[in-house]
């Protein structure tokens, strides 16, 4: 008989459309890389490995994996100075010490026809090794996600914090889905785990691990896809609002900020903003609520900086256009010069301020300098003047200008 083609089960994913439209479901977008990878790894039985910066969506994507799919999620979170004992396993102490104390009580019945102190030693010996069985082996994530009986998915969360001695201690799980501990033996995995591992960078990870992993570099998304998530989270604010608002927090990131906002964090804003009842997205308002996307004091300091021309970047070069130097030149007849200038340090968006009391209209002073027939005939010239070639050393003038010495360059000089 032909052999049937065994039925994907629900858990699974038929293809790649298929990964994005049930993360959709559960309110992640997934783009169409992202989808492949996650698509690759249920059918390849790989471990995933995510890098990028914090606030990505990388942990994110484990916890919707785990809803997809509908398995339990085990979440190791990764720190400095983790060793196996809080990773792996564990000898439970408390039950090993309740178990030493029923054993002194019944030593005499243990050793009791002994014929000598080899076989009383013996038999102790062989109750000493209980101490170390799978009665009093307290299981860790890693572990836990082998013993399993149902499904699991992992979550290595910030590997990169952990020392590299905690990467040893994963390679023979990533590769073989196993476990070994010594003083027992073997565990391999009943259902084999979708692994993630998530990275922020922090340090390089060592190339074995990386070499059984997919891995995936994650970015910010462009600002119509991470828009698009801020509306599939219902945040409450008004489309036009928040799309003004992803501009702003774009911006932002192109600060050189200490932690740059996160897309969550994004959503946290959008959520305030619209709790506060925003109508309007000001310098002032966003300023006021900073601190719920900027959690340093530098970062605050130079976010607030930066909001108003983020907010409304013609308003600031209208105000640099404002500020500087204004010269007022009225040339009379005598050569006098009458300078005005004016030095404002305070930005202004107004192009055509109300003059006050006893102020002259500097535009209008120019204007009427520009007049024709200003001066007589003798400042412009007059048909009348001088043939263009005078003699050596001088050049024409026109009547009642003063002539000038020829330059210093056109001197001869001596033979």
């Amino acid at each position: 008989m032909p052999r049937t083609k065994k039925p994907i089960p629900s858990a699974d994913f038929a293809d790649v459309p298929d990964v994005m439209a049930r993360f959709e479901e559960h309110g992640y977008l997934a783009d169409h890389k992202l989808a492949t990878t996650v698509f690759l790894q249920t059918r390849l039985d790989k471990p995933v490995l995510l890098e990028g910066p914090a606030g990505v969506g990388k942990t994110q994507l484990a916890l919707s994996l785990a809803e997809v799919t509908g398995r339990k999620l085990l979440r190791l979170q990764c720190y400095e100075g983790q060793d196996e004992t809080k990773a792996l396993y564990e000898w439970d102490y408390g039950k090993q010490l309740l178990y030493t104390q029923i054993l002194r009580s019944t030593i005499d019945e243990v050793i009791a026809g002994a014929k000598n102190i080899d076989e009383a030693v013996e038999r102790i010996g062989a109750q000493e090794s209980v101490f170390f069985s799978e009665r009093f082996l307290a299981s860790r994530p890693l572990l836990e996600a082998v013993r399993s009986t149902e499904p699991v998915v992992l979550l290595i969360d910030e590997v990169d914090r952990a020392d590299e001695a905690l990467e040893a201690v994963l390679l023979e799980l990533l590769a073989e889905y196993q476990v070994s501990i010594p003083e027992v033996g073997t565990f391999k995995a009943i259902h084999k785990p979708y692994v993630v591992l998530t990275s922020n960078n922090t340090r390089d990870l060592s190339a074995a691990l990386k070499r059984r992993c997919l891995h995936l570099s994650l970015d910010y998304p462009d600002a119509e896809r991470e828009l698009a998530i801020i509306r599939s989270k219902n945040t409450g604010l008004p489309d036009a609002l928040a799309q003004q608002l992803v501009t702003i927090v774009r911006g932002l990131r192109e600060l050189e900020l200490r932690k740059a906002p996160s897309i969550s964090e994004t959503i946290d804003w959008a959520r305030t903003l619209a709790v506060l009842g925003v109508q309007d997205l000001t310098a002032e308002v966003l300023s006021n609520t900073a601190n719920v996307v900027v959690k340093y004091e530098r970062d605050l300091r130079r976010t607030t900086e930066a909001l108003p021309r983020l907010v409304d970047p013609n308003a600031i070069l209208g105000a640099a256009k404002g500020h500087g130097h204004g010269h007022g030149h009225g040339h009379g007849a005598g050569g006098d010069h009458d300078h005005g200038t004016n030095h404002d340090d305070t930005p202004s968006v107004t192009t055509n301020p109300a003059l006050a009391d006893g102020d002259v209209d500097g535009r209008a002073v120019r204007s009427a300098m520009d007049l024709p027939g200003r001066h007589g005939p003798g400042v412009y010239g007059s048909p009348q003047s001088p043939p263009a070639h005078a003699g050596a050393g001088t050049r024409a003038v026109a009547p009642g200008q003063t002539k000038r010495p020829a330059a210093r360059g056109t001197r001869k000089r001596p033979v």
